[in-house]
């Protein structure tokens, strides 16, 4: 006995789609609240890829800011106020 089963073809180890894209955000999560959220019928396979990407780009710009506001308030954790100074002074929100 292989421990094969009946094909004989080893099974590869299953990887997340998340870790399949690069991504630490969950890419199953994100399509799993798109599809109960009822925004459409159908959902593409890339949809929710291309979303946790966004979302991951996003919130890493934002906590970089937070912790250079931190870091220039010489404390060494990021608290709400620091988001808030991150947020309005970020140059893409410049653009509204």
């Amino acid at each position: 006995m292989t421990g094969r089963g009946e094909s004989g073809k080893v099974k590869s180890k299953t990887r997340s789609r998340s870790s399949r894209a690069g991504l630490m955000f969950p890419v199953g999560r994100i399509h799993r609240l798109l599809r109960r959220g009822n925004y459409t019928e159908r959902i593409g396979a890339g949809a929710p890829v291309y979303l946790s990407a966004v979302i991951e780009y996003l919130t890493t710009d934002v906590l970089e800011l937070a912790g250079n506001a931190a870091r220039d308030k010489k404390k060494t954790r990021v608290i709400p106020r620091h988001l808030q100074l991150a947020i309005r002074n970020e140059e893409l929100s410049k653009f509204q």
